[in-house]
């Protein structure tokens, strides 16, 4: 079946299609959920509540612009919802940024399982800002838009986020390096 006819289906509210759209794309939001989300648990949460909210919104899709867009794109909102109501971001002065940290990882030495966990064990407010920005390509606008939160605060928490993991790579390969001398 095509994937148009498979949306119409699902328009249709036909759980076949539906269960053959969630099986087709859940493997590609689970990941874009690990990014968002605090552990593994909550990345499944976040799935299930994506795909009910795409499930409740297909009809408004009208077979314009990327269908695997358009889902990241709930998926990302769903996982942010999580956060916007609590107070997770620190407001802070446009004129106090701190100069962006620059990461160099010796792909050898560190794992992309190491990098995830890393990235999840960031505070909220600077787990999302990283990943928005840096994983995918939201300009500090866009967040500040998103998360409700202004310009400063964005940039600001990329760079906090940004040395909270070069400190956190640093310790790894450092001591990953001593033990194989």
């Amino acid at each position: 079946m095509s994937l148009e006819q498979l949306i119409y289906n699902c328009q249709k509210n036909d759980t076949k299609a539906q269960s053959e759209l969630y099986e087709l794309f859940s493997s590609k939001l689970f990941s874009i959920c690990l990014k968002y989300s605090r552990n593994y648990a909550e990345a499944e949460d976040n799935l299930q509540d994506s795909f009910i909210t795409i499930f409740n919104k297909i009809k408004q899709y009208k077979n314009k612009g990327s269908f695997e867009g358009w889902l990241k794109r709930i998926t990302i909102n769903t996982a942010l919802q999580r956060y916007r109501q609590q107070k997770v971001f620190d407001i802070v002065n446009e004129d106090a940024i701190e100069e962006e940290e620059e990461v160099d990882i010796d792909e050898n030495n560190v794992s992309l399982e190491f990098l995830l966990n890393c990235i999840q064990e960031l505070p909220d407010r600077y787990r999302l800002v990283f990943n928005l920005y840096v994983l995918d390509g939201y300009s500090h606008k866009e967040i500040s838009q998103m998360l409700d939160i202004n310009t400063g605060t964005s940039k600001s928490n990329l760079a906090r986020a940004r040395l909270i993991l070069k400190e956190k790579i640093t310790t790894y390969t450092s001591g990953n390096n001593s033990q194989s001398l």
